[in-house]
């Protein structure tokens, strides 16, 4: 049952050729002989899971059911859950355990969707390669000696060995596409504001968007769509429409006009990632698409603008974990100070502390206007480049990652080497654009990734736009070996 998409199991249960209970127990099962050499979750919902699938069995049965209703799903251990450890990956929630859902999770539930459990991350999503988890680092499937990506590589491995039928990411700066590249899988970021924020632990106010982890474009459009929707407990959430996702996934995509920036093609880029990008255009100038050399001159800037702004964010955010009303706390305090300062540096890991203090010291008086500000302005030029480039272009695409897959450890020494990773990623997040990255190729064994990246709120058109190439390629049915039975 695990090698089917989410439309054939959702088929499959509306034929009765099998139950959601017996869809649930075999995913448990894969996940209990697989998860202890992965690591990809770390809190496991067996008993409640199977309380949801027999309630999903009533629903079909009663003719009731939606295309989710009996599918199991994992959500990122950044959504709070009602009843169940959310944990963010770090020690300083390690006893939590939060007494509402998200929204996200709230509206999945509502579909009928049976969450089988919570998966791991980057601490606090900070990290792009799941080994800043206080819980350990995420094993990439396909090479077990090589990072997943992160911060969502948890959900990613878990998708790609198929443990779940899909699951729910976060991204930051690429923290849905570049582990969706890294492991072979279809991830889409939307537009900011698409998807509630309201229950998921916030890194970067600014920047951080939910969004589905899949197979297939299809099988994202059906999670997208109970996930999107305007949310009044949330102040970022946009009241726009949501259009019907799967009704568009199969629009014709002649005169589809494609930007390819220069400067995502150049110094850095492994030269057979370049080739399978090219590739995989050539596949859409075959299917109608035009194509065309684009500039995207402020780019080079994505780096250096996201370090500051997502630091000063996140050392703003997590200001509220200080051992006092929940959380991690200290042994015998001596008194206040002590508690916070210990607390929080018992709590934090290396990675989640380096950011507090850089984000510190932007904020600071005297370094407010050199940095944050500065960086602020670069946030707008870069958002004007992309505003320029979709008078010309319909759609925008290039490499998801400079790489594939790196060994583990090989970057936790180098932060600065760790955060090139997300170079192409991250603008979209900077500008608040959606992206999405699908599986189009393998160099050595490991998956290359092409990232499409679309206007406003058009979502709907980077589905319809990968779901158009994955109808002519087989990338996106791979499975890891090991991971077939």
């Amino acid at each position: 049952m695990h090698d089917k998409t989410m439309t054939e199991l959702a088929a499959g249960l509306a034929a009765r050729t099998f139950s959601s209970r017996e869809l649930t127990r075999h995913y448990l099962e894969r996940i209990a002989r697989h998860n202890p050499s992965l690591n990809a979750f770390i809190t496991i919902a067996a008993e409640s899971a199977l309380a949801a699938a027999a309630q999903a069995d009533q629903a079909i049965a009663a003719g009731t059911g939606g295309p989710l209703t009996g599918i199991p799903i994992a959500h990122k251990d950044i959504f709070c859950t009602a009843g169940l450890r959310t944990s963010c990956g770090s020690r300083m929630l390690d006893n939590f355990i939060a007494p509402y859902d998200a929204t996200v999770v709230e509206r999945l539930a509502a579909a009928g969707a049976v969450v089988l459990g919570k998966t791991n991350m980057d601490e606090f999503a900070m990290g792009s390669s799941n080994e800043t988890s206080w819980y350990g680092p995420v094993k990439n499937p396909w090479d077990q000696t090589r990072v997943p990506g992160g911060s969502s590589g948890g959900s990613a491995a878990a998708v790609a060995a198929r443990l779940c039928a899909a699951a729910t990411g976060t991204d930051t700066g690429g923290s849905i596409r570049q582990p969706a590249a890294l492991c072979g899988i279809t991830g889409i970021k939307p537009t900011y504001g698409r998807c509630s924020r309201w229950g998921m632990i916030a890194f970067a106010s600014s920047l951080d968007q939910a969004g589905p982890m899949a197979r297939t474009a299809g099988d994202a459009a059906l999670l997208l769509q109970a996930m999107a929707g305007f949310d009044p407990r949330d102040s970022t959430s946009l009241d726009t429409p949501v259009p019907d996702y799967a009704a568009g996934l199969d629009a014709d995509l002649t005169g589809l006009r494609i930007g390819l920036p220069k400067e995502y093609f150049g110094a850095g880029l492994d030269a057979r990632i370049d080739a399978s990008i090219q590739a995989a255009i050539r596949e859409y100038e075959r299917l109608g698409a035009t194509v065309s050399e684009i500039s995207l001159p402020n780019s080079a800037l994505s780096v250096p603008v996201y370090y500051v702004v997502a630091p000063a964010e996140c050392s703003s955010n997590l200001a509220r974990f200080d051992g006092v009303r929940y959380g991690h706390r200290c042994g015998d305090p001596k008194d206040l100070e002590d508690l916070y300062k210990r607390s929080r540096a018992e709590g934090f890991g290396a990675e989640v502390q380096r950011r507090i203090m850089i984000g510190t010291y932007v904020l600071s008086a005297g370094y407010y206007d050199a940095y944050y500000l500065k960086a602020q302005k670069g946030r707008h030029l870069i958002a004007d480049d992309f505003r320029r480039a979709f008078e010309q272009v319909d759609v925008i695409m290039g490499p998801t990652s400079p790489t594939t897959a790196f060994p583990i450890g090989a970057k936790m020494d180098d932060p600065v080497a760790m955060y090139l990773n997300d170079i192409y990623t991250i603008a979209a997040n900077l500008a608040g654009l959606p992206g999405i990255s699908i599986p189009v190729a393998a160099v050595d064994g490991m998956p290359v990734g092409l990232q499409i990246i679309g206007n406003y709120f058009d979502e709907g058109r980077l589905l319809n736009v990968a779901h158009r190439l994955q109808r002519e390629t087989q990338w996106h049915l791979g499975v890891p070996q090991g991971f077939e039975i």
